[in-house]
């Protein structure tokens, strides 16, 4: 898999399996789940992400410009005040974004809304393209090792067994990984941030 439309494709399929799996959690999950709309409890805060989830975003930013230019420009404009305000503190390439430690993300940054939030609304403007982690945050899933994964908001009074059996594993297939290899070996290396990929 060598081409960028043959990528976007199969993330397409990714996404799609992505979101039936996290339909199932839901179901599972019932009342123990506190996402909604305005909740922006997991959109404070970087993480690291894929080349796929770049190229993604991009696009979405594009389909938006071309869609509703006044959004678009918003984002553009969040996305600098936000890298200009972390480059000094970034443990990666300030020119190119590629973070060489997640886990060396200073403190400092744990309270930066991610660029993408609109403020007003507590809705993402690139809802549609947002990365993998996006997705699959809040209901249960499982990460390997046994270990699941949910936000701290939500399975208030639930046992570690409830969540378990609410848990979906996801893209067990390993299409992510393949998709991002492909794309490094079309010279897109390493992970970023939100902030990042949108400037």
């Amino acid at each position: 898999m060598s081409s960028l439309i043959q990528i976007e494709n199969a993330d397409r399929d990714l996404l799609a399996s992505i979101a039936a799996s996290m339909v199932e959690a839901t179901r599972r999950s019932g009342s123990w789940l506190a996402c909604r709309l305005g909740c922006t409890q997991c959109c404070i805060g970087p993480f690291a992400i894929t080349q796929l989830d770049v190229l993604r975003l991009r696009s979405g930013l594009a389909a938006l410009e071309a869609s509703d230019p006044a959004r678009a420009a918003a984002v553009r404009a969040r996305a600098a005040a936000y890298v200009e305000k972390i480059a000094p503190v970034y443990p990666g390439d300030p020119g190119t974004g590629e973070l060489f430690g997640e886990q060396d993300l200073p403190d400092s940054t744990d309270e930066l809304p991610c660029p993408a939030l609109d403020p007003a609304t507590g809705a993402c403007d690139l809802y549609d393209a947002r990365p993998i982690t996006c997705r699959s945050f809040g209901p249960a899933t499982k990460i390997g090792d046994g270990r699941l994964a949910a936000c701290e908001l939500c399975y208030v009074g639930a046992t570690d067994a409830e969540i378990a059996a609410c848990a979906v594993e996801l893209d067990p297939e390993g299409l992510e990984l393949t998709l991002v290899e492909a794309l490094e070996k079309a010279a897109r290396k390493g992970v970023t941030i939100v902030g990042y990929a949108l400037v």
